[in-house]
């Protein structure tokens, strides 16, 4: 008699890439639970977000249904708003770009469904993230995806090891083209579905309006330059962001960006004042789960389109570290991901501080 196959939940946001995880596992032979997780539904005239759409959810129980997979839909838009929204709006009211998703999979996402598959009998969760895993005697490694324009890894880096060693990424070692075409192959009927933009919270990419509509109006401020001279007003940070170019409201003249944000000051300049040679990251996770106890080279990447950047990383402490640049980047934002790369292995990350 054979041996009855792993049971594996599969987290199901209705997009082709959750789907063809699915797909690929029910083929390999495994026991798939479908779970999607029902996480946002905007309010008044806006839009649902994507991800959290009925369509969405329809789409996850029909490609379960071509499956032949059961499929579950549970309400967590609760903890999402007090884990992943509340943050996030309090960080553009405060002059920062927070990382949603970065702050998703480590608590409502990923680390909730591990919870769930151990209720639903599962000992594994995959998803549809562009990552890899490497399983060694001494522990998982996380990997970039083999599509390195799809690659997921950033958003990766803060999912506890107890986690992470439980993981499936079917899709790491395929390029989008690929998963699309496997999704033809196996019958997924949202195979050609296009993919989402923004967030799936803010689907019109108006973030200062979200926040304006959650938070309530804004507290009016100045736009000044380097020196501290007055260029103009604004109506509130969450607004702006640092390396904005567009919407400053400052009519001609040379071209100004933001270059920080402090207090309700924007602070303008031009785009040479971008460089950046150091940055302090706080809140850091290490994916061995232990901080690194002296300075090391590797490569970090401050946004997720980012290439990493050559760099010296000085630990200070558990769960902080500077970073030293050897070519600096452009625009280093307060509130985003500093991941920490060695070639294309994830060491760990932290929120920029300063």
């Amino acid at each position: 008699m054979a041996a009855r196959p792993r049971r594996v939940l599969v987290a199901l946001s209705g997009g082709v890439d959750s789907s063809v995880a699915a797909a690929l596992l029910v083929e390999q032979g495994v026991d798939v639970v479908g779970v999607t997780l029902h996480l946002w539904d905007a309010a008044g005239a806006a839009m649902v977000g994507r991800c959290c759409s009925p369509e969405d959810r329809e789409d996850a129980r029909l490609t379960c249904d071509a499956l032949g997979i059961p499929h579950y839909v549970l309400d967590e838009r609760e903890a999402f708003r007090r884990e992943v929204v509340g943050p996030f709006l309090d960080a553009y009211r405060a002059g920062q770009t927070p990382s949603p998703c970065v702050h998703c999979n480590r608590t409502v996402k990923l680390v909730h469904l591990a919870e769930l598959a151990d209720r639903f009998g599962c000992d594994g969760v995959a998803t549809g993230h562009y990552a890899r895993l490497r399983r060694e005697s001494e522990g998982v490694r996380l990997l970039a995806g083999a599509d390195a324009g799809k690659d997921q890894s950033y958003f990766l880096f803060g999912v506890p090891g107890d986690v992470l060693v439980r993981m499936r990424f079917p899709l790491g070692e395929l390029t989008k083209e690929q998963v699309r075409a496997e999704g033809r192959r196996l019958g997924v009927p949202n195979a050609d579905k296009p993919d989402s933009q923004e967030l799936c919270f803010v689907p019109d990419g108006d973030v200062a309006g979200f926040v304006r509509r959650e938070r309530g109006p804004g507290r009016p401020g100045r736009l000044v330059d380097a020196q501290g001279a007055v260029l103009g007003r604004h109506p509130g940070v969450e607004g702006f962001t640092v390396g904005q170019r567009r919407g400053l409201g400052l009519g001609g003249g040379p071209a100004r960006y933001v270059l920080r944000i402090v207090g309700d000051d924007v602070v303008v300049g031009g785009d040479a004042a971008l460089a950046g040679h150091t940055l302090r990251a706080r809140d850091a996770r290490w994916v061995s789960g232990r901080a690194p106890e002296t300075a090391f080279d590797a490569a970090v990447r401050v946004r997720h389109r980012h290439r990493p950047a050559p760099a010296r990383v000085v630990p200070r402490g558990h769960d902080r570290f500077d970073v030293e640049f050897l070519a600096p980047p452009r625009a280093l934002t307060p509130g985003q991901a500093a991941v920490v790369y060695r070639d294309d292995q994830v060491l760990g990350g932290g929120f920029i501080d300063a």
